[in-house]
């Protein structure tokens, strides 16, 4: 899962550059690579499995980056962007950090990565390759959603990828990722 979170940020600068977003001016570079490295932490076992991976996730990130001496805007910028990473139509309303870091993560799994060049995407993926990533992310949410009812809530991504692999044994994320422009 590091190399997708990197990719993703990878993949957030390729997108700030296509849209003419300027780092420094329009975002923060640096406070989109926390929020794209950290954002599937909640999937992970630091967490408590009593809410969503993504709220539990933007949380952990939260303690971290405080502990860490980040100023108070920084914290509450990768919250967001890490909380509404899945949300499709509201964290590309929230401003370029939550938009970057939604969008480069969805590039990962080949969403609207059309615009990305083969030699760059080569580049990309032989640094930080694939290793089956999707698979593992998807059986990371599941493990974490089967920990608590509030942690796969009706409609939720989580609960959805839950469904998915329990009625059909494989995600549509993962057919969709396995028959896109990167694979798993």
């Amino acid at each position: 899962m590091f190399n997708h979170s990197v990719r993703s940020y990878l993949f957030g600068e390729l997108l700030a550059a296509r849209d003419g977003l300027r780092p420094g001016a329009d975002y923060d570079s640096e406070t989109l690579f926390l929020a794209c490295v950290m954002h599937d932490l909640g999937a992970g076992t630091a967490v408590a499995g009593k809410a969503r991976f993504e709220v539990e996730g933007a949380d952990l990130a939260a303690t971290l980056l405080t502990e860490h001496g980040c100023e108070r805007a920084v914290v509450d910028g990768v919250w967001d962007a890490i909380a509404l990473h899945s949300s499709v139509g509201i964290a590309e309303r929230r401003g370029p950090l939550c938009y970057l870091t939604r969008l480069g993560i969805g590039m990962d799994f080949g969403l609207d990565a059309e615009f990305i060049d083969d030699r760059t995407a080569a580049a990309i993926h032989a640094r930080y390759p694939r290793l089956s990533s999707t698979s593992s992310l998807m059986d990371a949410i599941v493990a974490h959603g089967q920990r608590s009812p509030e942690a796969a809530p009706p409609y939720s991504l989580p609960a959805n990828v839950l469904r998915e692999r329990q009625t059909d044994g494989i995600t549509l994320l993962e057919l969709a990722a396995s028959h896109g422009r990167w694979g798993d």
